[in-house]
C-alpha cells in the first residue's frame, strides 16, 4: 500500500520582492491536486495551511536578510508539522509559497532520518541555487538562502531550526535545472562541493520550484529558459528506487497570470508515480 500523502500549505511570500506566491497552496487545491492523487489510489490528508504574516503589517528589519524572524517562525512551524507527518508514517507534500520554506520542510526530513542514523539526500530542482547568505546576497531576499541554511551555517535563524546543523552534506546534495546564479553564489557552489548534475542519493527529499518551468503561466521569475516538458521526466529514476521521503513545491506568482490554469497545466502533465506517490511506496 502506498503511504498516505499529507498536504501542508504554507502561504508565505515574505522571502521575495514579488507578491502573490502566498496564493500557491490554494491554486494547487483548486486545480485538483488531492483528486489527482486519490485517483491513483493514494490516501490524501489535507493538513490545511500554515498562515504567514504579510509585509503590510511587518517591517523587514535587517536589509541583508529581510523578514528573517517572521520567516524563521513559519519554517519552525513547518518543521514541526512535517516531522509529525513523518512520525505517523505519511509523506509530507508541502505547497508554497516562496522557497524559503525549504529550510523547514527539509529540516524535518533530516531530523526524521537522523533518528535512524541515516543520512539525507537532497535533490533541489530549481532555476536558482538558493545558496546566497546575508553576506553574499545583493537583495537581502531570504528566498535565495534556504539551501545555504540547510548546508549551514548562515542565515543562522534558519540554519538552527530543529536544533542541529547542517541538515545535509554538500556531497549528498544535487542541484537540477540551475540556470540563473549570482556571481558570488557561483563561487559558493564551486567551493561547497554540491553536485550540479543529476544523481540520486538514498533517502531523498525533493524540493521543487515552479520557476523551473518556462511557458506555463503563473510561475516566476520571468524570462525562464527551461522547457516545462522536462519536468515530467525529472523524477523517473525515483519510481524504480523507492527512496522518496518528502517533497516540497513552491513559487507560483498568482497575480501575474491565471494561477489555477497554471496548476491544471502542471497536474495534467505530471506522473505522480515518478515522484514517489504511488506504486512502490
Amino acid at each position: 500500500m502506498p503511504r498516505p500523502v499529507h498536504i501542508i500549505g504554507v502561504s508565505l511570500d515574505l522571502g521575495g520582492n514579488r507578491r502573490g506566491v502566498d496564493m500557491g497552496p490554494s491554486a494547487f487545491r483548486i486545480a485538483g491536486l488531492a483528486e489527482h492523487l486519490a485517483a491513483l489510489g493514494i490516501a490524501v490528508v489535507d493538513e490545511g495551511d500554515l498562515v504567514a504574516p504579510i509585509p503590510e503589517v511587518k517591517t523587514f528589519g535587517d536589509p541583508n536578510k529581510k523578514y528573517i524572524r517572521e520567516i524563521a517562525r513559519v519554517c519552525e512551524r513547518l518543521y514541526k508539522t512535517s516531522l509529525a507527518v513523518l512520525e505517523k508514517g505519511g509523506i509530507p507534500l508541502v505547497l508554497g509559497g516562496d522557497h524559503s520554506l525549504g529550510a523547514g520542510s527539509v529540516a524535518a526530513t533530516a531530523e526524521f532520518l537522523r533518528r535512524e542514523n541515516k543520512p539525507l539526500g537532497l535533490i533541489w530542482v530549481d532555476a536558482h541555487g538558493d545558496m546566497n547568505t546575508p553576506g553574499t546576497s545583493s537583495s537581502g531576499n531570504v528566498h535565495g538562502m534556504p539551501l545555504a541554511a540547510l548546508l549551514g551555517p548562515e542565515p543562522a535563524e534558519l540554519s538552527r531550526i530543529g536544533g542541529f546543523s547542517p541538515k545535509v552534506s554538500p556531497e549528498r546534495t544535487v542541484l537540477i535545472g540551475i540556470r540563473n546564479l549570482d556571481d558570488r553564489e557561483k563561487e559558493r557552489i564551486r567551493e561547497s562541493g554540491v553536485r550540479v548534475f543529476p544523481q540520486l542519493p538514498r533517502s531523498a527529499h525533493v524540493h521543487g520550484d515552479g520557476c523551473r518551468l518556462r511557458p506555463a503561466p503563473g510561475t516566476g521569475p520571468r524570462g525562464g529558459e527551461s522547457d516545462p516538458r522536462r519536468s515530467e521526466h525529472d523524477g523517473h529514476p525515483r519510481r524504480r528506487t523507492g527512496v522518496l521521503s518528502a517533497r516540497s513545491t513552491d513559487l507560483l506568482n498568482g497575480p501575474s497570470s491565471p494561477i489555477a490554469r497554471t496548476m491544471e497545466w502542471r497536474l495534467d502533465r505530471s506522473d505522480f508515480k515518478s515522484v514517489g506517490f504511488a506504486g512502490w511506496m
